[in-house]
This record gives C-alpha cells, structure tokens and sequence, in this order.
C-alpha cells in the first residue's frame, strides 16, 4: 500500500510541475498537452532565451570594449560549426551591428534567418517585405521578447527566382534596420 501512495504522490508533483511549465511558456511553443509535448515546447522556449542572453552578453561585451564604433561589424560567409556530423555543417552569415544583430544559416533548401534588436515598430513587416522581394518564402515566423530586446526566427524557404547570397541576405537585413536609425550598413 505504501508503493502506491508514494507513486500516486509522485505523479501529482509531476503533473504539478508540469502545469507550472506549461504556464511559464508561450502557448505557441507547445503544441499539444501531453507530457512530450509540453517538456520539448519548454526546451524550445528555453533555447530561444538562451539565445536572446548570449546576444545581449555580446552587445554588452561589444559595448565596453569599444563605446565609440557605431558601424556594424560583418562577420564573413562561413561556415558554423555544430554537434552534428561533418556532413550536416550548416553554411551561414552574421551582421552585427549596434542596432542589432542578424544570423542568417542554410538548412537544406531552407534559411534559418534570426535577428535580435530592441523594439522598432514595423520592423517585421520591412524583414517580411525584403525577403518577399527576394523571393524567399515565408514557412514559420517566431516572435520572442523580453522587455525592450525581441528576437525574430524566421524559416524561410529559398525560391526558383532567389539570386541572394547568405551573406546578401543579412546584409539586406540589417539595412532594413539601419534606415531606423541611421547607421552604416555592413
């Protein structure tokens, strides 16, 4: 009798933790209420922030080291490096600049295209509005922020007509940023 009890009192604590984490995540990270569903939506969330952090730790780091370059500083096309296989290297760009920071990797036929920045109203429509210019499509847009900081994860698939580098692309990118606030392109 005493097993039960304490394999009953074990699944309420989780069923409890559960409903604490479900509620702790934005509702379009989890798809569905089962317990999978519900721990993988919560490791997505938690990537995702884990992300917006390292950029932010970045910024402040670029930040005291030089205070007076308001100019972007490109990184190269290259390639980044993962846990996966040496076959499955992604091919990537970034461009960062002080208003904010773009990463574009491919994926397959797919382009995986973030970008973090403080708040700018309209800025995901001029992100949509370029890459439906050049000809990419939209597959799944995610939208995360903390206070004045939001990260855009874009899914983008690349189209017949598309002509654009990765590098072109982020370049692009941050332009549509730095005619905000008036800053140098990559």
């Amino acid at each position: 009798m005493a097993h039960i009890a304490v394999e009953r009192n074990r699944r309420r604590q989780m069923n409890e933790h559960l409903k604490v984490l479900r509620s702790l995540t934005p509702c379009f990270y989890i798809k569905r209420g089962d317990q999978a569903s519900i721990i993988g939506g919560v490791i997505e969330f938690i990537k995702e922030l884990q992300q917006v952090l390292q950029s932010l730790e970045g910024k402040k780091r670029r930040k005291s080291i030089s205070p007076s370059s308001p100019g972007p500083s490109p990184r190269p096309l290259q390639l980044i490096s993962s846990p996966m296989p040496e076959s499955f290297k992604e091919l990537g760009a970034c461009c960062n600049s002080p208003v904010a920071d773009v990463e574009a990797k491919i994926s397959g036929s797919n382009v995986l295209l973030k970008t973090i920045s403080r708040r700018i109203p309209g800025q995901v429509v001029r992100i949509i509005g370029i890459l439906e210019k050049l000809s990419f499509e939209i597959l799944h847009l995610n939208i995360s922020s903390m206070e004045e900081t939001v990260l855009y994860s874009f899914v983008i698939k690349i189209g017949l007509e598309c002509q654009v580098s990765v590098e072109e692309l982020t370049v692009e990118v941050q332009q549509s940023f730095c005619s905000e606030a008036a800053c140098d392109p990559c």
